[in-house]
């Protein structure tokens, strides 16, 4: 992978994350919340889960 690969990568990664809070800061608050609220098991798991989501999509399209 290349330089402009990598920083191509990221600011899609960026930009993606900021679309929720910036089109629904009271949603995305709220979400926020709720994830305060889960033990460190789970949010291991969706951490783990997406994880192997973003590898699976490289393995598909990369």
């Amino acid at each position: 992978m290349d330089g402009d690969t990598f920083w191509g990568a990221l600011g899609l990664v960026l930009v993606l994350e900021g679309l929720f809070p910036f089109v629904s800061p009271g949603g995305w608050r709220r979400t926020f919340v709720r994830l305060l609220q889960l033990r460190d098991g789970q949010l291991r798991f969706f951490g783990l889960c997406s994880i192997l989501g973003g590898l699976l999509t490289l393995w598909l399209f990369g």
